[in-house]
């Protein structure tokens, strides 16, 4: 499982039937009796306000995440109604309205017997390129986070398969809700399918984590003690509770773009195997060393010998949570040495050590704490210029992950603009990926571009030598280094990393 632009995925083409979630009742929710409000997280209250905000000054906010996965065999169309229902009734979060009362934003779960699915006959394509169009525009249109519901489900049908697509706002799902998605309704189609009962009990609601979260850090002040691990980052980053991504994109400020979404293979299953065996061999995780190698890459390619970013990390640490659909990221800064000298096994370490430091303090909701130390940029829409980020998902260790290679998942995410850069990096049983959306202006492109040539010549040399550097021969004259190309006053191609690979050899 991985993730790519829903432009560039390739759904064979087919009879297209979709399914809208809808009340039962007679009555809107706040008119009924025995519908109670229920409290948001901070994440959710903080996207809900964006959009608020962007559809007051007439510059309306877009963005989804959704999931696409086969079936194999003509599609029974009633069983696939029956789970898709089911797996709305499981989770809470689904079935929310959102609106503010009193300031307060606030959600409505619709209960589980007012639920209902109506299905409707959309339109048969005959061409992969005009299907995968019509999805973008489909779900720009049908997702907005002032309207409910919140998400979007449908399938493409064909004599002998299916492609059944969801896609959904933020506010009530993130990355790694999609595996449960793709288990749970694939789970329960067959059993419908085999006369079976399915055998999935409802998760915990993410609305108790929500309310829970609040609780706890409502009465939050900027000079709280567990705000501590954020001061020292922020004043040690002179001030700046952003870290700024290290290379020019050439953007201007308080200005958003149009995006590049695009998604490479760093590595392929062999290659993941030895990088792999290469980060324990040093005491590190996969992740850890990805992140080494994008810290060396961007001092090579101009950066500071101090990698300070930030890192989404998953709030399911607690078993409970395995299992349920919402919003379980935090956000956390990580600082670690990367400067020039220091070889593989001591940038990992570095990362080993700052991330144990980190995951120490994860419980502080990131949204939280930009309101209490950075409250000028927590009023404005969008992260004040390009911020340096890192997601890494082993999707092999996901519910379901097990039928992957019979159901084919795979996720997309979309925003309608940015101002900077974000990669998330994913690991499947097919390898190391990348994805990246970033700011579309001839110099992103060229300095995205070379850059991501230069990681993926890095982690290549990871897994194939252990090491960062290319081995100098010592039977044979060192080969002076090529001059390399300049992308915004950067240089990709004068350090000893290696930055390019000639015909896949050393």
């Amino acid at each position: 499982m991985r993730q790519v632009p829903l432009e560039t995925h390739h759904m064979a083409p087919g009879r297209v039937v979709e399914w809208r979630l809808r009340s039962a009742a007679a009555e809107p929710a706040e008119g009924r009796i025995g519908v109670t409000d229920r409290g948001t997280s901070f994440n959710q209250d903080k996207h809900f306000n964006v959009a608020e905000e962007s559809r007051g000054a007439g510059d309306p906010f877009a963005s989804w995440v959704a999931v696409t996965f086969e079936v194999a065999g003509p599609l029974n169309e009633r069983a696939l109604t029956q789970s898709l229902l089911a797996f709305v009734q499981r989770h809470e979060v689904l079935r929310c309205e959102f609106r503010r009362l009193a300031g307060e934003l606030s959600c409505a779960p619709v209960p589980v017997e007012e639920v209902a699915l109506d299905t409707s006959e959309v339109a048969t394509f005959t061409t992969s390129r005009a299907l995968a169009a019509f999805l973008s525009e489909r779900f720009k249109r049908s997702i907005n986070t002032l309207s409910w519901p919140l998400f979007t489900m449908g399938a493409v049908l064909r004599e002998t398969s299916a492609t059944v697509y969801l896609a959904f706002d933020h506010i009530v799902c993130d990355g790694m809700s999609m595996p449960i998605v793709v288990q749970e309704v694939q789970s329960t189609y067959e059993a419908v399918c085999q006369g079976a009962t399915p055998a999935l009990p409802s998760p915990p609601s993410y609305l108790d984590f929500a309310e829970d979260q609040r609780r706890r850090y409502r009465s939050l002040s900027a000079d709280d003690a567990r705000l501590g691990y954020w001061r020292s980052f922020v004043a040690r980053g002179g001030g700046a509770f952003f870290p700024p991504f290290p290379l020019d994109l050439g953007v201007q400020p308080d200005r958003m773009y149009p995006i590049v979404n695009e998604a490479s293979l760093l590595l392929d299953a062999t290659e993941a195997e030895r990088f792999e065996r290469a980060c324990r061999a040093v005491g590190g995780k996969p992740f850890m060393g990805v992140l080494a190698a994008v810290a060396v890459c961007l001092r090579e390619a101009g950066g500071p010998g101090v990698y300070r970013g930030f890192m989404p990390v998953s709030e399911r640490g607690r078993a409970m949570w395995t299992n349920s659909v919402g919003w379980f990221v935090n956000t956390m800064p990580i600082e670690f040495d990367a400067s020039l000298g220091r070889d593989f096994a001591q940038v990992v370490a570095a990362v080993r050590e700052s991330f144990s430091e980190m995951i120490q303090h994860i419980d502080v909701p990131f949204v939280r704490v930009w309101e209490l130390l950075a409250p000028t940029e927590f009023a404005a829409r969008s992260w004040p210029y390009p911020v340096n980020f890192f997601s890494y998902l082993d999707m092999r260790k996901c519910p379901g992950a097990d039928r992957h290679g019979d159901w084919r998942p795979t996720t997309h995410v979309w925003s309608a603009r940015a101002n900077g850069v974000c990669s998330w990096y994913q690991r499947d049983t097919d390898g190391l990926h990348m994805n990246s959306i970033y700011v579309d202006t001839p110099t992103a492109r060229h300095v995205m571009d070379s850059w991501q040539r230069a990681l993926g010549a890095t982690v290549r040399q990871i897994a194939r030598h252990g090491s960062l550097y290319r081995p100098v021969a010592l039977t044979a004259p060192r080969r002076p280094e090529p001059s390399g190309v300049t992308a915004a006053g950067i240089g990709f191609g004068t350090s000893r990393l290696v930055a390019a690979e000639a015909g896949g050899a050393l």
